[in-house]
Formats: structure tokens, sequence, C-alpha cells
């Protein structure tokens, strides 16, 4: 909110020995600095945090007391637990600079209304998910969606099962993360199942023109769903689940290849990508998600205190999310959750996706033997089922969502598959 002090300006103010001028790349920076501080939003998030409202989001981050914290008018994030919380007054905030939207439809290119180019993967995500191994994508379901869902999760939650048995139990007994004991988590399954409206939200996440963008350049073209979604809630004293995930496993310090993160040449590459839609707020300390930032580029074990939530919990933090909100983690981050504290019940529904060609889970079988189950194809458009392929490659006719939302086959020449054919038959 300062004004840059002139001498600071450096390249971008031109100066004559007689008077002072600037150069359009100094006005374009002033302009921007003054709107910044009136087009600021709650929901313009900062640091590893983006608004899909806008085309673009460049966040500063400084450093205080040798400690990062990433905020914005409210904190995106927050240490675990409560007795690792930073001092707010101590820490600088985050400015963030955002520019114009995009407004035109390109070649009327639209997913259920919405124009997919106006959310890209930006460079700063790229370089923020690279550094910290996750992304919270602001508002990416409406008001009127989380209470659609909310409504058919309250018809749906006599289904749920809680983990109450010691052998299903996610943490140590007596640890942080455990809860009071008396509560468990509760799971709830076949969400793109269900009849009808039951399941629209719910399988808008497939192809969601504000993630499709995101998917690509975490998974690459022809990105899959390789496991079955499911709902996860929590009530006040449930416990959460220990760390767990990484590239070199967390737990036994092991290499993990089928949960890797790697970059190479400029792109990344997630074996498994964890997809959290948060259908309630989590605020500063409610517990829920939390993870080990810059943990998927680890290369030792992690001390088994700290994976109980014992010790060093001053690195390990938990995101402030919103209802609607989206987080996208690499399975080789190391993550957890913590015990619910909140008043209100955590609602998130959790999917993982993979690149064409890999696969963790056997969902994708069904419980038919071929398939996934017939009835989760119910009512899909082109692009939601194209994310339901069995693993395979691109080349031999995977359908692909391109980043303009239309659905292409990506295929050799017909002399080619023909000559191959009696060959393979």
């Amino acid at each position: 909110k300062n004004p840059m002090p002139q001498q600071r300006m450096g390249a971008a103010t031109a100066t004559t020995s007689s008077t002072r001028t600037r150069s359009p790349a100094s006005i374009i920076f002033l302009i921007q600095l003054m709107l910044s501080s009136t087009i600021r939003r709650s929901s313009s998030a900062a640091a590893f945090t983006f608004s899909t409202s806008t085309t673009r989001l460049r966040a500063a981050a400084s450093l205080s007391g040798g400690k990062s914290n990433f905020c914005s008018s409210k904190p995106t994030a927050t240490t675990f637990p409560a007795i690792a919380q930073y001092n707010n007054k101590s820490i600088n905030r985050v400015r963030t600079i955002m520019s114009e939207s995009l407004s035109a439809s390109v070649n009327g290119d639209m997913i259920n209304g919405d124009n997919i180019n106006s959310y890209e993967f930006t460079e700063d995500e790229r370089y923020l998910f690279d550094t910290f191994g996750y992304l919270v994508i602001r508002n990416v379901l409406t008001k009127e969606e989380v209470a659609e869902a909310n409504a058919v999760l309250d018809k749906h939650m006599h289904k749920v099962e809680e983990r109450m048995d010691t052998a299903l139990r996610n943490t140590k007994e007596g640890t942080p993360l455990s809860g009071d004991g008396k509560r468990g988590r509760m799971d709830l399954g076949g969400v793109l199942e269900w009849p009808g409206d039951d399941s629209r939200v719910f399988k808008s996440i497939l192809a969601h023109p504000k993630l499709v963008k995101k998917f690509h350049g975490l998974l690459g073209k022809g990105y899959r769903m390789d496991h079955m979604p499911f709902v996860i809630a929590q009530e006040k004293g449930s416990e959460g689940f220990s760390l767990h995930g990484g590239t070199v496993d967390c737990s036994s310090g092991e290499y993990n290849p089928f949960l890797a993160y790697s970059c190479n040449h400029g792109k990344l590459h997630n074996a498994l990508l964890g997809v959290s839609v948060q259908f309630a707020d989590a605020d500063s300390g409610d517990g829920g998600f939390i993870v080990v930032p810059g943990s998927h580029k680890s290369n030792f074990k992690m001390p088994q205190s700290m994976i109980d939530g014992e010790e060093y919990t001053e690195f390990i933090r938990q995101p402030v999310t919103k209802a609607g909100d989206v987080v996208l983690f690499s399975e080789g981050t190391v993550h957890g959750a913590a015990a619910w504290n909140a008043e209100h019940q955590r609602r998130i529904c959790l999917y993982r996706f993979s690149p064409a060609t890999n696969c963790y889970g056997r969902s994708y079988f069904g419980s038919e033997g071929r398939t996934w189950p017939e009835a989760m194809y119910n009512d899909l458009d082109e692009a939601q089922r194209s994310v339901l392929e069995p693993p395979y490659a691109n080349r031999l006719d995977r359908p692909n969502i391109e980043d303009d939302g239309s659905v292409v086959l990506t295929t050799r020449n017909s002399k080619k598959k023909e000559f191959d054919r009696p060959n393979i038959e």
C-alpha cells in the first residue's frame, strides 16, 4: 500500500538531465499497485492459494524471523497445532497483483456454460506446486452447488461407515492426531453412482472447467480417475490421519514410484494426484487436511514422532479452506489429517487422478469385473466419460480433453492400425 521509494524503481524509471519521466512499464506497475489495494478480496488468496476467477495471480512472500508464512487479508494456512501458531502482527502480508480476467469466449469453448479458457494453469501455480507440493484452488464450486451437494449428503448420510474398530483407526492412540477417542472418521462411498441430480456436482469434478488445465499441468493430457471418490466426514473430536505418503515413503524411507513427484524439462509429473473438494469451511485450528510443504522432494524417512504429530509440528501446516475450494496435492507430498476441533461437521470428497498410463488402484475393474460400476456412466458428458478410461497411452485412440474443452482422439494413421491388427489378433 505504501508507494515504492523512487530510488528503488531502477530501470522502470527513465531520467534525463532536467526532467524525470516514467516508462510504460513503470506506469503499468503503478496502476497495478494502486489497483491491488482495491480489488483484493478474501477469496483472492495468496502464495500457493489461487482464485479461479482470474487468469493470473502474482504473489510475493517475505520472511519474518526466519519463518516463512503465506497469507492474504485472512490467514490461508496455519501451522499445527495451535501452540505453533505464528504471531500475525509480526508477519509481512502478501500483496497480490491480479491482472484482468479473460472475458471473451474463444471458439465458443464452453463446458457446462463456463468458458474453460478463463482458467489457466499459471506459471505462478507451476512454481508454487513444484516448491510446496500442493495448491488450494478457490471457489471452484459456487455457493449454490455447495448447498446442493450438502443437501444430497444429508440425504445419504445414514449410509456412512464410522471407523470405530481399532483395526480401522488411522492414528496411533493417544497422539495429537487421534482425537478424543470417542469418534472415528466417517466414510461414504458411491457418490458417482447416485441417481439423477444426486451425483451431478460430484461428477462435475471429473472435467470441471476450472480444473481441467490444472490437471493437464499436473498430470498431462489424457488424465484419468484412479480411485473411487468418497466422502470423508468428521464430527468434533473425531480422529484424523497420521502423516503418510511421500515420493520417498515417509515411514520406510524407500523410493515410491507409485506416488512419486518429479519435474523434468519443465514438465511436472505426479504419479498420483489427490483432489479434495471442500463442502464445509476449515478455519485456522479447525483441523482436517494437513501437509508438510516441500516434502515431495524429501530424500529421507520422517521421524516417527513427526508422523504421529508429536514433534516438529511447526513444519506441519493446515491450509485454511472454504466450502467450494479444492485442494490439489501430490500423493508424493507427505500429508494427513488433524483431529477435528470445530463444532460443525467436516465434509470433503476425495478423488485421485493419475496420468493416462498410470494406475495405482484397481477400482476401474469395477464390481462387474470389466469396468467402473455401470451406474457411474449415467448422465456423463463426453469429457467426463473420457476421464473414466482405463490406463493406456494417448497415441492408442485415447479420448483426450483438449485445453479448449473439446474431446479428441489421438491416434496413429489408419494404415499402421490395419497392419498391426492381424498380428495382434
